[in-house]
């Protein structure tokens, strides 16, 4: 069983710092639901606010059209793991799944029942004897969602719950946690400043800053068609161009920037206007040589750096005005990039790049 969290006008202060600001939205039972945001911009505070653990200062947290007001963690129908999984090292993992059924009372039979059902629906079989220094970080990771689970909540919270792993097993374990939160049925709502991990697991994505909900969409639209400066510059690599708005025609504006007279199209949330100040941002796997395909919008730059990456080359550009450019190239072992210090033309289309109303820029 599933419910739907709805988050109305809710704010969270701590004196006279606004740790969130007029949050609204609704995530649907089932969904897959992800927080993304930098640190401190409020995402883990919103967790708190769901689960219980944080009163808002303002505003209604309902779940299952519930108002949660003056309702504890213990009696809301959410379950959360943190990020140190908090598992008791000297159960047994069985015992650590169905502890919360042992505080109700119930038989040891049907606890360890109930355990090696969510262990089976963890892809952890077999596995209930084990102590869990006995397992590996992504087994533990396992182990925390099947106890999780064990308590039936309609909501499970996890803040940051692979933070603590190394590249290729938080990889692998998205690909896990999104399994198992379709073979659960439940709302998962996930807290994470990585970007991969948000985009590849999530339903909607929320990205945060300052506080604040800049925007919610699919993995796919927050990538393509970012709403603001902040959510295009933290979301993927860009590379942006501030500059005025000369003409905005047909919803391509036409952007000087210090590189040059740019095209692109522009967003409907946030409309452009002629005189504006606006910032054109393309991504870099959207930028080639000119030569090998015609592009509108062209960049003379001189090559600096270079990466290899395997499946790419990542190239940094040095335009005339001091600007970096950053490039990606996929490496399919038919061109050559060219030597350092070479003086090249590069440049993207106008459908691969979007102006946008000037505004904060993510950091670094």
């Amino acid at each position: 069983m599933s419910a739907d969290v709805q988050l109305d006008n809710v704010w969270v202060q701590f004196g006279d710092f606004v740790a969130v600001r007029d949050a609204n939205l609704t995530i649907q039972g089932g969904e897959f639901f992800s927080f993304l945001g930098p640190s401190g911009c409020g995402k883990t505070t919103l967790l708190r606010a769901i689960s219980g653990f944080q009163e808002p200062s303002q505003g209604r947290v309902l779940i299952g059209g519930q108002n949660m007001a003056g309702i504890g963690p213990n009696h809301r129908p959410t379950a959360l793991i943190f990020q140190n999984l908090a598992l008791f090292p000297l159960m047994s993992v069985w015992e650590n799944i169905s502890f919360a059924l042992e505080v109700k009372g119930v038989d040891k039979a049907s606890r360890r029942k109930k355990a090696d059902e969510l262990l089976e629906l963890v892809a952890l079989p077999g596995q209930g004897d084990k102590m869990v220094n006995e397992l590996s970080g992504g087994q533990k990771q396992r182990v925390a969602v099947a106890r999780a689970l064990c308590a039936e909540p309609e909501v499970l919270l996890l803040d940051e719950p692979l933070s603590a792993l190394d590249l290729k097993l938080r990889q692998h374990m998205r690909t896990e946690l999104r399994a198992i939160q379709q073979r659960a049925g439940i709302t998962f709502i996930y807290i994470t400043h990585d970007q991969g991990e948000a985009l590849t697991m999530s339903d909607r994505v929320a990205v945060m800053r300052e506080g604040v909900i800049d925007q919610i969409s699919d993995g796919t639209t927050v990538y393509d068609h970012p709403e603001t400066a902040f959510v295009a510059s933290f979301v993927g690599e860009n590379n942006s161009f501030s500059g005025s708005v000369k003409t905005v025609e047909d919803g391509i504006a036409t952007v000087e920037t210090p590189c040059g007279v740019f095209r692109a199209r522009t967003s409907t949330v946030a409309p452009l206007k002629a005189g504006d100040k606006a910032i054109v941002f393309v991504r870099p796997e959207a930028i080639d040589f000119l030569g090998s395909t015609d592009r509108e919008n062209v960049v003379e730059v001189t090559l600096t750096q270079q990466e290899f990456e395997g499946h790419f080359w990542h190239l940094v550009l040095h335009a005339d005005s001091g600007a970096k450019i950053r490039m990606s190239v996929m490496n399919d072992g038919k061109r050559d990039t060219p030597e350092l210090g070479s003086r090249v033309s590069v440049g993207f289309p106008i459908l691969s790049a979007i102006a946008l109303v000037s505004g904060e820029l993510a950091a670094d």
